[in-house]
């Protein structure tokens, strides 16, 4: 017996090499792709250190839940970042240590899916739109309806909590929701997450949180879920956030994240991972431990990313509905047309950008949120930034 897969769409990055492999770059300039949010600055040097003179471990079996060392310096840094009570988060009940938050995002909804329905009626889990193709996959393998809640400039590119359908909630296991948002870079405020969590506490569903994007910022440092949970008495009930060093330290390849949230989840995820996940080895453990304990590099990986947007406002802050995002590393530029402006992008400039309609999904009304934009990571160094944005400019 197959599973239903009809409603699993394709990768966003596979669509985009149907849309731009037979077509050919303008001659004379160097392609550069600014499609993926994958920094191109390296991670620190003590990361590499401490992986090599950790290398001996690479023999033994690791741990699903990480090491002690790791949790504790997860746990530091979490007190730190969010100016957290000391003992609000125990390392050993509320932490999980993941194999990058992709694995994890899409396990997740595994775990907290009811596929009977809470009362019969078809699960669902709510995703904004535009999304992280991960969380549309993760409930459409979770026997969920993926629900589209469109995030559009009107709203600060959140979708609209207070037009949600009660029947629609009562049937809903979890909410994704990423903030910074991507693609956007828009902040959710605080009195939208205490919104959030009263309608997850309210249905009983699972907010899970994507803030791996909680160190890239421009201004003011963004408001996390755990300070919302502290300052209403530290219960982690009906909350998972995940953090990630794949941006905060640039070690995408690293592979290396965490969750944090309610006991029982927790304990649950570690258990599922131990027959379903990967565990990270050992030495990524411990270089993960000393970035999570260092706050220093974080500072000039961001202030290499603020001098990016400074560059992209200077090429293209009177045009596109441009924006200063206030998270993350993207631009999301009104362009008209997504793909016809991402194909002349390529021919024309030999840029290489991903248009917002693919990471969309068309609601009933036949609206896609995304057709208008594109996606610009502003991941290179200043030079080369410099360089792909002043040539989208001219193209444009």
């Amino acid at each position: 017996m197959n599973p239903d897969l009809s409603g699993l769409r394709n990768s966003p990055f596979v669509a985009l090499r149907t849309l731009l492999d037979p077509l050919e770059p303008v001659k004379g300039l160097k392609p550069l792709a600014l499609t993926i949010g994958e920094p191109q600055n390296q991670p620190p040097q003590f990361m590499k250190d401490v992986l090599q003179t950790t290398d001996n471990l690479y023999g033994k079996y690791p741990p699903v839940d990480g090491t002690p060392e790791l949790r504790e310096a997860i746990t530091g840094w979490l007190n730190r970042r969010y100016n957290l009570k000391e003992g609000m988060i125990d390392p050993s009940r509320h932490i999980t240590p993941v194999n990058g938050t992709k694995e994890a995002l899409y396990m997740l909804a595994q775990i907290v899916t009811n596929r009977q329905g809470k009362s019969g009626q078809k699960p669902a889990i709510l995703i904004p739109n535009p999304y992280y193709h991960v969380y549309h996959a993760a409930a459409v393998m979770a026997g969920a309806e993926p629900v589209f809640l469109n995030a559009t400039l009107e709203n600060n590119f959140f979708p609209d909590l207070e037009t949600l359908d009660e029947e629609l909630l009562e049937r809903t296991e979890a909410f994704y929701l990423c903030s910074p948002s991507n693609p956007q870079g828009t902040v959710a405020g605080r009195a939208y997450l205490e919104k959030a969590l009263q309608l997850a506490r309210k249905h009983d569903f699972m907010l899970i949180m994507d803030e791996c994007y909680a160190e890239i910022y421009d201004k003011d440092q963004p408001e996390g879920i755990l300070q919302v949970l502290q300052d209403l008495g530290g219960d982690l009930s009906n909350v998972m956030a995940f953090h990630s060093l794949s941006k905060r330290s640039s070690a995408a390849g690293l592979r290396s994240g965490f969750i944090v949230g309610e006991e029982v989840t927790t304990k649950t995820l570690i258990n599922l991972r131990n027959f379903a996940g990967a565990a990270s080895p050992l030495p990524v453990c411990a270089a993960s431990a000393a970035l999570w304990n260092d706050d220093s590099h974080v500072i000039e990986n961001r202030k290499l990313y603020q001098t990016n947007i400074d560059i992209a406002e200077r090429h293209l802050g009177n045009r596109f509905d441009f924006y200063r995002p206030p998270g993350g590393f993207f631009l999301w530029l009104n362009v008209g047309n997504g793909v016809e402006a991402t194909k002349k992008l390529w021919t024309e400039a030999a840029v290489r950008v991903l248009p917002g309609e693919y990471l969309s999904g068309t609601t009933a009304d036949g609206i896609n949120p995304g057709f208008e934009y594109i996606r610009v990571a502003l991941v290179f160094d200043p030079d080369m930034m410099d360089e792909a944005l002043s040539r989208m400019a001219n193209c444009l």
